[in-house]
């Protein structure tokens, strides 16, 4: 199979995959500030109303629904399976924020791209390097360090953060598990495709637990936040797979692995703004040790990891 080729034009995949840190490290301080207001269920069959309704404009615009009509029983399930793994992925991952704090949850999500990492081994007989185990390595021990860390500096209980720490290490799990899925339904759908069908799903199948009607007590500050945060995905995945065409995919990563630490840094700016909004994050040394790991092991994963020769393979696995 040809392998993709980096266009080169490395500034425009610097941007484009800042673009995406930045959503990804400001979407838990939206999420934490709208649970105030809304039910988990409520806010995540809006965002996926909304994404699935551009989704949809999107794609019949440019006659891209053509995909479906080749897929078999098989496909079908498999589509279908991935919908609700996604699906449970946004639901933990709320919950998660609900019961601990965005900074941890957006630390402990890290775990997501390890765990397809450790699934494409399994699974596709993909390659690992030593270098690479040895920044997976890192990345524990990072996760070991900050979850330490915040259990005893956290504002919420013991039991109520490590019950929002195991939401998340959910959401992260069911994500590998639906990331692998796309991959192979790429075989057949492009991601947009595979996206819309979920999107759809998921307004369907959270509709009973949803209270739409909640949606009348929002503010102009309230119905801002909640288009930010349903519109948060598509410009995110769009930027990363957009800055894949254009820079090589090991350094797109190691961009992304500055995540957390941004999520730090913006949650820290809004409580200086807004002290009500958000609650400021209690990191101690031992908690900025173990983020510091987690880049590290990231970078590692990603640069140790890189081809020899500067030809990437840009499909990718997370949408």
């Amino acid at each position: 199979m040809a392998l993709h080729q980096a266009s080169g034009r490395w500034r425009l995949g610097l941007a484009l995959a800042l673009v995406t840190a930045a959503c990804w490290s400001t979407l838990p301080v939206a999420l934490k500030v709208m649970l105030a207001e809304l039910d988990p269920y409520t806010l995540t069959w809006v965002r996926f109303v909304i994404a699935g309704g551009v989704m949809l404009a999107w794609l019949a615009a440019r006659a891209g629904l053509g995909g479906f009509a080749t897929l078999d029983r098989k496909r079908w399930a498999l589509l279908a399976l991935a919908g609700v793994l996604l699906i449970g992925n946004y639901v933990f991952y709320l919950l998660g924020v609900q019961h601990s704090t965005p900074g941890n949850a957006q630390l402990l999500i890290q775990m997501a791209p390890l765990l397809m990492a450790v699934g494409g081994i399994v699974v596709f007989r993909e390659r690992y390097r030593p270098g690479q185990w040895l920044g997976l390595a890192v990345i524990v021990a990072g996760l070991w360090l900050f979850f330490r860390d915040q259990s005893g500096h956290s504002s919420a209980g013991g039991h109520e953060y490590a019950l929002g720490s195991m939401m998340v290490v959910m959401a992260a799990v069911v994500w590998a598990g639906y990331a692998l899925i796309q991959k192979q339904l790429l075989v057949r759908l492009s991601s947009p495709a595979i996206m819309l069908f979920i999107y759809l799903l998921a307004s369907l199948l959270l509709l009973p637990l949803a209270h739409p009607a909640a949606l009348l007590r929002l503010d102009g500050l309230g119905y801002a936040l909640l288009a930010f945060c349903a519109l948060n995905t598509l410009v995110a995945y769009g930027a990363f797979a957009e800055a894949l065409v254009h820079w090589e995919a090991s350094r797109v990563s190691t961009v992304l692995a500055l995540t957390p630490l941004l999520s730090l840094a913006i949650i820290s700016g809004v409580h200086g703004l807004s002290p009500l909004s958000v609650a400021a994050e209690s990191v101690g040394t031992i908690g900025y040790v173990g983020a510091l790991l987690v880049v590290t092991g990231s970078a590692m994963s990603a640069l140790l990891g890189a081809r020899k020769s500067k030809v990437q393979d840009s499909e990718p696995l997370l949408d």
